[in-house]
């Protein structure tokens, strides 16, 4: 089960600004990713250090570094020595449990959000941060593991689908944020399909691995919200211009994505009631099913409270007891008790107690 806080406590003691990798190395090695690209020509090369990429754009319009890998300190602070990228940022980049935010700075814009993914095997969220860096003409994002999130953004690159290789870094970055976005409708849809299976299971026949499925999954509820709710404060401040890096025509886009954000939320907040009021059915249909149980056990008592008093009225030792001459006192005894049984019975159904 994923932790809902970090190891933060390695840096303890540590000064501001001192580049310390925190959080777990998904990777053996760096890999960069770069690529160029204007309206007419696009260029892609892959490197282990930036200064190895020579660029074949003339001119080009929007230059996009994509760093895979975070674990390993000299290759990311090589980055932002290179890009002159203030020591507190590069420290956030390697710092792996930051809350969602955005950082406005002279020169460049900080964004850091969290991938997330379903693991069908695990069958849980994985998530991954992601940091992003906007400059007038440079996009810089770094990731942890080498996943498929971005490979939508570079086939449009290299097919010139769409707007992106006709406008700035700041669509770029809109278009990356989007992806992102959009990946959690999936982890939604996957969460839902099982919130769904566990609620029929828990009206039909509620187990003890219910309530576990349910603790998993309001757990599962509150990393997402935790994952996602501050994304709505750092969507909202480039949709209201806050960032001069973002271009007045690239507003509108970033509105859409806010859009989707709110969508998501909303859907994580459902997901938490849902999951609330299946805690609540679930306590009380154990408590019915409890509650028939003693039901029965009482009406088996009081059916033999009386028999068990005529049995011990006759089980005394007296020596004089008239009773006890009749031929058929035996049989008269049962009788009666078999009576007294039958008109309990039809007394505790006539009660609707049956």
């Amino acid at each position: 089960m994923k932790k809902l806080t970090g190891r933060v406590s390695q840096k303890r003691g540590l000064p501001p600004g001192v580049m310390v990798h925190v959080g777990e190395k998904k990777l053996d090695d760096v890999k960069i990713l770069v690529i160029e690209y204007n309206e007419k020509e696009y260029n892609i090369c892959e490197v282990k250090s930036l200064a190895e990429c020579k660029s074949a754009v003339k001119k080009p319009t929007v230059r996009w570094i994509n760093v895979v890998g975070i674990h390993r300190v000299d290759a990311i602070a090589e980055v932002g020595s290179y890009f002159d990228i203030h020591p507190l940022v590069i420290e956030d980049v390697l710092n792996t449990n930051q809350r969602p935010k955005l950082d406005v700075w002279d020169e460049y814009s900080y964004i850091v959000l969290t991938i997330l993914h379903f693991d069908d095997e695990k069958n849980e969220i994985i998530p991954e941060q992601v940091s992003i860096i906007l400059f007038r003409d440079t996009v810089i994002t770094f990731q942890e593991t080498a996943g498929d999130d971005f490979i939508p953004i570079i086939d449009r690159v290299i097919n010139a689908q769409g707007r992106i290789r006709r406008q700035g870094a700041d669509f770029l970055a809109c278009a990356l944020l989007d992806s992102i976005v959009d990946n959690y409708f999936g982890v939604l849809e996957k969460l839902g399909e099982r919130i769904e299976a566990i609620e029929d299971e828990v009206i039909a026949n509620p187990q003890t691995e219910t309530v576990n499925e349910l603790h998993f999954l309001k757990r599962e509820m509150i990393f997402l919200r935790k994952s996602v709710w501050p994304l709505r404060e750092v969507i909202g401040s480039l949709e209201r211009g806050q960032s001069p890096m973002v271009d007045e025509n690239t507003l509108v886009y970033f509105k859409d994505i806010y859009d989707h954000v709110i969508q998501v939320i909303d859907t994580i907040e459902l997901f938490r009631d849902m999951l609330s009021g299946m805690v609540d059915v679930y306590l009380s249909s154990i408590n019915n099913r409890m509650n028939e149980v003693m039901k029965l056990l009482t009406i088996i008592t009081t059916i033999f409270i009386p028999l068990s008093f005529i049995a011990g009225v006759y089980g005394m030792n007296f020596k004089f007891m008239p009773e006890l001459e009749w031929p058929r006192g035996y049989f008269y005894v049962l009788a009666f008790m078999l009576a007294i049984a039958l008109l309990m019975l039809g007394l505790f159904k006539r009660k609707k107690w049956l």
